[in-house]
């Protein structure tokens, strides 16, 4: 199959803890667990590897730099000195868990703050960019298709805005409809829908920052952010994958190859 302009990223199954952040070190694994998108890449490997598929992932732990957040997404418990009145504990740099367990005793120095984000932002982010020129140049098409993968809890927490609802299977999100054409949108929901999950949209995840930032369908950049159950695939307590993860692994492939198919 030709090269289609289509690519993923996977920026919240990392699980290296940097030496910036000595505060993670020690965590019990269910508490250091409780937010990564762990095994995601792990899920979605065969659809990449067997569909030639472009990636984009990390190694490094989302409560050190969270990727799909900016750099100024800091708050005064997270970072010495920070006056940003949209910042919150959740942000850049992660200080509190889902399940309001409090991560980080004391906020960083601002030096700690762009040591990290020149560590691990500014690569990803770099590899991002580069990959829209890529495929551009690869492929001769101008417009570029993004999915940014990543997983939720099957129940929403306190902190969320749906507290205690059971959630679909994969929820997709197009920032308010402003990320992508509606014709992607809906490709990308017949996928999962013909490939066996349950499918919401725009609920409880409008999309995050990777979506705003990246996408710009007038300027030829589609991106959906697509959020996977973790109660599909691992027990949500111990952390630990399911024996037969196979299973949804085979049905996100069929997914992945009905989009690339449609393009």
């Amino acid at each position: 199959m030709s090269q289609k302009p289509f690519f993923v990223t996977i920026p919240h199954s990392g699980e290296k803890i940097p030496d910036l952040t000595p505060w993670l070190l020690n965590l019990s694994e269910p508490m250091l667990m409780r937010d990564v998108d762990r095994y995601v890449d792990v899920l979605y490997d065969d659809a990449i590897t067997s569909l030639s598929l472009p990636l984009v992932k990390t190694q490094w732990h989302r409560y050190a730099v969270d990727l799909n957040r900016l750099p100024e997404d800091i708050d005064q418990g997270s970072v010495v000195g920070c006056v940003n009145a949209k910042g919150f504990e959740r942000g850049f740099h992660w200080s509190i868990t889902t399940f309001k367990e409090k991560l980080i005793s004391e906020p960083m120095s601002f030096d700690t703050h762009v040591k990290l984000r020149q560590l691990i932002y500014e690569p990803f982010h770099k590899s991002v960019k580069e990959m829209y020129t890529q495929l551009r140049s690869q492929t001769g098409k101008q417009t570029i298709y993004h999915l940014d993968l990543h997983s939720m809890p099957s129940l929403g927490t306190s902190m969320h805005l749906d507290p205690g609802e059971t959630r679909a299977d994969i929820v997709i999100s197009d920032s308010n409809q402003r990320s992508c054409s509606r014709t992607f949108r809906d490709l990308v929901i017949a996928a999962y829908v013909t490939a066996g999950f349950k499918v919401g949209y725009n609920w409880p995840y409008k999309g995050g920052r990777l979506t705003e930032e990246y996408g710009k369908p007038q300027e030829g950049q589609q991106v959906l952010q697509v959020e996977m159950s973790r109660a599909l695939y691992m027990n949500e307590e111990t952390k630990k994958i399911n024996s037969d993860y196979q299973k949804v692994s085979q049905n996100l492939k069929k997914a992945l190859s009905y989009i690339q198919e449609n393009l």
